[in-house]
C-alpha cells in the first residue's frame, strides 16, 4: 500500500507582486513551471518547457540549491537573457521534484521577459 504522503512533497513558493508565500504540493517528478500552473502560480513558460526562453525563471533557495543538478550549457544560456539574475538563478521548467526537495523555497524574481503580450494565462498541463 502507497500512502499519498509518500507521493507528494510540499514546498513554499513566494509570490513577489503580493509578497505572499504560497505552500503548494507537488508530486515528484513533475517539474516547478507545470506545478505552478497547476496552482495558479503566475509563472509563464512561453516556451512551455522546452528551453526556448527564460520566462519561467525562480530563485531557489540557497539550502536547497545543491540539490539540484548543474544546469546544462542549453539552460545557462536561455538564463544569460533573464532580467534580474543571481546566483542561485533556475529555470523552473529545469527543475524536476525530487523527496529530497521537500520544503524546498522558490522565489519569482520581480521583473521576467514576458512574452505574451495578448493577456494569455497559461494553462495547466
Amino acid at each position: 500500500m502507497c500512502l499519498i504522503t509518500d507521493e507528494y512533497f510540499t514546498y513554499n513558493q513566494l509570490i513577489n507582486k503580493n509578497g505572499e508565500e504560497k505552500k503548494i504540493r507537488g508530486k515528484i517528478g513533475d517539474n516547478v513551471l507545470y506545478l505552478a500552473h497547476r496552482h495558479d502560480i503566475p509563472l509563464e513558460g512561453a516556451c512551455e518547457a522546452s528551453l526556448a526562453c527564460s520566462t519561467c525563471h525562480v530563485y531557489v533557495d540557497f539550502d536547497y540549491l545543491d540539490l539540484l543538478p548543474e544546469p546544462d550549457e542549453r539552460e545557462e544560456d536561455m538564463l544569460d537573457m533573464a532580467p534580474s539574475l543571481k546566483e542561485n538563478s533556475r529555470l523552473g521548467c529545469q527543475i524536476i521534484l525530487t523527496k529530497e526537495m521537500e520544503g524546498m523555497k522558490l522565489t519569482l524574481p520581480p521583473i521576467t521577459r514576458n512574452f505574451y503580450v495578448d493577456g494569455h494565462v497559461p494553462q495547466p498541463h
